[in-house]
């Protein structure tokens, strides 16, 4: 299976090529540049591998939860070239690869989501599936979901920004921490290949964004 994936849901752009398991990168730490960096790094993936788009068997995005700019970026993108070639699309969650990333199976995931609160998601991994013990929320690093048990590895930037608070409301549960961890288009890909081998991909049109919250800044009273 040939897939292309892709992730703007954060600071960095990444991209990766799943041809038949043999997998080539690209990323940059864009920041805020996006929109100017992805399709010069398309083009030069697909260049230098030799492939065109109507050779995929379909392309996955970075769904979200993240920046609200970069999940729209990356949906917009995966829209037009799966229109373009006719070919099916996968949102992966960017908590899910996450935990793709991860040596363990069993994952707490978190990142930042600003104004004091925390996306986080909790997963177990049976046979090549991961398992939602903790659906993809939005909340407070104190309220997070709890887990029942110990060896659970937490991983993301909002174990950095609320190291105390996390590990205070998994006290004793947690084996490691890898809170550098970012969301990939590598992981997404991996994952992507299962979801479009089960026939779960959907039309271009119907892809979406995840956003997890309605609102992206305070007012000036809350602050």
């Amino acid at each position: 299976m040939n897939i292309l994936a892709l992730d703007t849901s954060g600071d960095y752009c990444s991209l990766a090529l799943w041809l038949d398991g043999e997998v080539t990168l690209r990323e940059v730490l864009a920041e805020q540049k996006h929109s100017q960096v992805l399709l010069p790094l398309l083009d030069g993936l697909l260049a230098e591998s030799g492939i065109s788009l109507s050779k995929l068997d379909g392309i996955a995005f970075g769904a979200g939860p993240g920046s609200f700019t970069g999940l729209r970026i990356a949906c917009g993108v995966a829209q037009g070239l799966a229109f373009a070639a006719d070919l099916p699309v996968a949102g992966i969650c960017t908590l899910e690869a996450l935990a793709e990333a991860m040596p363990g199976k069993q994952v707490i995931a978190s990142l930042d989501a600003r104004m004091g609160e925390i996306y986080h998601a909790a997963y177990e991994k049976h046979g090549d599936r991961w398992r939602e013990v903790s659906e993809p929320a939005l909340c407070l690093p104190l309220q997070a979901p709890q887990v029942a048990g110990g060896g659970w590895i937490g991983c993301g930037n909002g174990f950095a920004v609320y190291e105390k608070e996390l590990r205070q409301r998994y006290l004793g549960q947690l084996s490691q921490v890898v809170a550098d961890a970012v969301p990939h288009a590598r992981e997404m890909a991996r994952l992507a290949v299962a979801v479009l081998e089960r026939g779960e991909g959907c039309k271009a049109e119907a892809a979406a964004p995840l956003y997890l919250r309605n609102k992206v800044a305070l007012k000036t009273f809350e602050r």
